[in-house]
């Protein structure tokens, strides 16, 4: 039990904590429970209202994740002066590192998406577009901690039907980040290789960057 809680060099598949804020709505809601239900089994979602602000104190986080073994954390909140609000951020050795601070908009669920959805515990293919991904160093950081946030299991090898799932960030001139997702979908082509089709499957939302802390800060 002592091994397993002291950080590692080389962290293992990490556990991601989803929480919910006191006054956390039903958009937010949503967010946590689909961005959860994407990174099966490797999350945990808590239904319970929790009533803590991380950039002020961020002691019930560590707490949380300390309790839960897990490295990476959602938290949703909403209120006046920053609605539809979520909170990513990472930690080492149960210690916060950074967080990145969001607004909300223009979202759609999973459900809206009429389709088929990808199995429990698919690697997720990331995608970033934009040039402030590459020449701003903000946005650098921030691709970096995304990545890390979103990549999944580290692995060797992957078959080609295994590549169902791509999620998408582009950074527009303005710094808003449109967040994609979508089913890989493999059809046949007449050739060996097949005809590859995207269908958008959420969530959907649009990202503005509010507050950030970081290790190095």
């Amino acid at each position: 039990f002592l091994e397993r809680r002291e950080p590692k060099v080389v962290e293992d598949c990490r556990n991601t904590i989803f929480i919910r804020g006191k006054n956390a709505n039903n958009v937010v809601l949503q967010v946590l429970k689909d961005f959860s239900l994407l990174k099966k089994p490797r999350s945990v979602f808590f239904n319970k209202k929790n009533d803590m602000r991380p950039f002020e104190d961020a002691s019930s986080l560590e707490f949380f994740s300390q309790k839960n073994d897990a490295s990476l954390f959602m938290f949703g909140s909403n209120n006046k002066k920053r609605p539809n609000n979520v909170v990513l951020g990472r930690l080492f050795d149960y210690h916060v590192m950074d967080m990145f601070e969001f607004g909300v908009e223009n979202f759609k669920t999973l459900n809206d998406f009429k389709i088929a959805k990808i199995p429990i515990g698919t690697k997720p293919m990331l995608l970033f577009a934009g040039e402030k991904f590459d020449k701003d160093a903000e946005y650098q950081r921030l691709k970096n901690f995304l990545i890390d946030f979103f990549r999944g299991p580290v692995i060797e090898q992957i078959r080609l039907q295994g590549l169902e799932h791509i999620v998408v960030f582009h950074c527009t001139d303005n710094g808003k980040i449109q967040l994609r997702s979508y089913k890989v979908v493999f059809k046949k082509s007449g050739t060996r290789v097949p005809h590859v089709v995207l269908e958008e499957m959420g969530p959907h939302m649009d990202l503005v960057l509010r507050r950030r802390k970081l290790a190095t800060d």
